[in-house]
């Protein structure tokens, strides 16, 4: 058994590797990835966990204060689109593609035969996030991009595959895509950008995105509607539209600006004016918006990652504090409240890390099943269920626990010098990226409805609560149980009402189906944990995760105080003997 973690002997969170830290993570990566993927994989995570939590995460706080710079003309009055960034940026960039951030999970790594799932991917973004956030987003989009064109491209965008997922820096192209206009914001189908075709057999794109995250990316993604084509999402072809062109000339684009942002300043996001800029026409015209889902679905995973990130990193942050800060003669994390909300706050970064390991688990069964199989089907639903659940709910928690992590260090957690600040600066967009809050709860419906996506959650659920037979967590499983039956009447009930009904109990109804989820995926953990003769931790996060969602009962008055009698366990992984829970 691993031995407790003392906090006081840093001073904060960094020169540490994330990777080794956060054990949560580590355990649920156990869990998710085949044997032989981990026992390749785990070698290739700490040495990340130790970069990130080294060189990357100084690097961060340089950039943020010196973020990229626009010069969209030159001296003589020439369009330049140059984006100018500090050298840290390029530091960072070079560690990241040549650890196979993005290329492992599409092309085999040097001593392997097989790439590695998505769930790799996503995991080293959400660990890069634990230090830069904003850098985490154009990693994302390359990702992305890579995803669509592995899937749909039919072999004439090779190049700009092979750059995507290169591994020498030098060779490296980054993604973007470019979905937002001013017009139109999350209605994509008021899209008002046109491509016309060109003799060559290109396309000439006109018209303005509004927020173009990575802006001057060399593979960047836009959708555009062709003459004559339906309006609606229905009639919009996504093509490639590269920042520079076969001969080095820039291609026909205006950079308008960027954008005075709250945080994530490492990424530069801005305006972009097509103005007869080439494009390279993806997969089949018409299905741009299909295509486009499928980026979107990873994007929404990496959303999801980089909240447990900053969860993560706040956590971490505010662990630290409390155990070197002293007041009144004691350390901080001696007393009853901060103990009790440093367990509230572990408990909800081990819930979320199951819930999105979950999807990410299904996003790669899906990848994996054959095409056209009842597996695949299964999987998909998984995905279009569980995915903006993961985003909506991580991107909310990552929000308050960088907003706690502030008043757990005090004044200095709002000043500028410790990490908090930038934290909650980052945080704030997650909501906002990839679909606000409401826009995900109605997708939620959408994929109950057009997907029959509850065909797929409830054998999800069955199935792992019939499993639970350890009798220290058959009273957690049974609250479980009664929670999961109040699932399935909603979801009934919410088939057969009226629309503005179902919209109006969106959000709760997505709260619920998370709530159950990661409570069953973390009595699993526990399970899995206890029959492979490791301790009993596992299953008192689940009991305090499934009592704070499930229990209405205030507790006040029952003379119980979980803070005292399992911190260490929670907060620090000090080992729980079985007989103990």
């Amino acid at each position: 058994m691993e031995t407790p973690i003392d906090y006081s002997q840093f001073e904060a969170a960094r020169e540490c590797n994330y990777w080794r830290l956060d054990r949560s993570l580590r355990f649920a990566a156990e869990r998710t990835y085949s044997d032989a993927d981990f026992e390749w994989a785990r070698g290739r995570l700490d040495e990340w966990g130790e970069i990130v939590g080294t060189t990357i995460a100084d690097n961060a706080d340089v950039i943020d204060r010196h973020g990229p710079q626009l010069h969209t003309y030159d001296r003589h009055g020439d369009r330049a689109n140059d984006v100018e960034y500090h050298p840290k940026q390029f530091e960072n960039e070079r560690l990241a593609y040549e650890h196979g951030i993005v290329a492992d999970s599409f092309r085999p790594p040097p001593d392997r035969n097989e790439r590695l799932g998505l769930t790799h991917h996503l995991l080293m973004n959400g660990l890069l996030s634990y230090a830069d956030p904003g850098f985490a987003c154009p990693v994302a989009m390359t990702g992305g991009v890579a995803l669509v064109l592995d899937r749909f491209d039919d072999g004439d965008l090779d190049s700009y595959f092979h750059g995507l997922t290169a591994r020498d820096y030098e060779n490296v192209i980054e993604g973007a895509m470019f979905l937002t206009e001013k017009q139109g914001g999350s209605d994509v189908g008021a899209n008002e950008t046109v491509a016309e075709q060109a003799d060559d057999g290109t396309y000439r794109l006109s018209g303005e995105k509004w927020f173009c995250s990575n802006i001057d990316a060399q593979g960047t993604l836009a959708l555009a509607r062709r003459p004559d084509a339906p309006k609606g999402t229905s009639g919009l072809s996504l093509f490639l539209v590269p920042h520079t062109l076969d001969d080095d000339s820039l291609n026909d684009q205006t950079y308008r600006r960027l954008k005075d942002k709250l945080g994530t300043i490492s990424v530069p996001t801005g305006e972009v004016v097509f103005e007869g800029a080439t494009g390279y026409l993806v997969g089949e015209p018409e299905r741009g918006f299909k295509y486009m889902t499928e980026m979107l679905n990873l994007e929404r995973l990496h959303n999801a990652f980089a909240s447990i990130g900053i969860v993560g990193r706040c956590l971490l942050e505010s662990k630290i504090h409390a155990a070197n800060r002293e007041a009144f003669g004691e350390t901080i994390d001696q007393y009853p409240l901060m103990r009790r909300d440093l367990i509230e706050m572990a408990v909800d970064h081990e819930a979320a890390i199951a819930f999105v390991f979950a999807a990410a688990g299904a996003l790669d069964d899906r990848r994996a099943a054959p095409d056209g199989s009842d597996e695949q089907r299964r999987a998909y639903q998984l995905v279009r269920l569980l995915t903006p659940i993961a985003k909506y709910r991580t991107a909310r928690q990552a929000v308050e626990t960088a907003s706690y992590a502030c008043e757990v260090l005090g004044g200095n957690g709002y000043v500028e010098g410790f990490v908090t600040e930038r934290m909650l600066r980052d945080a704030q967009v997650l909501p906002i990226w990839e679909g606000t809050s409401n826009i995900l709860s109605l997708d939620v419906l959408r994929a109950l409805d057009r997907e029959d996506a509850h065909e797929a959650l409830l054998p999800h659920v069955r199935t792992r609560l019939n499993e639970i037979e350890r009798e220290a967590l058959l009273p957690t499983a049974g609250t479980v149980e009664s929670a999961f039956a109040d699932l399935q009447t909603a979801l009934a009930h919410l088939a057969t009402a009226e629309r503005r009904e179902a919209q109006y109990e969106a959000k709760r109804l997505a709260d619920l189906v998370f709530d159950v989820v990661a409570g069953t995926h973390l009595l699993e953990a526990a399970q899995s944990r206890l029959d492979e003769g490791h301790d009993g931790r596992m299953a008192l996060v689940a009991r305090s995760f499934v009592r704070e969602r499930f229990e209405t009962d205030r507790g006040i008055t029952s003379g119980e105080t979980p803070a005292d009698d399992h911190f260490d366990a929670i907060v620090r992984y000090a080992p729980v003997e079985s007989s103990d829970l």
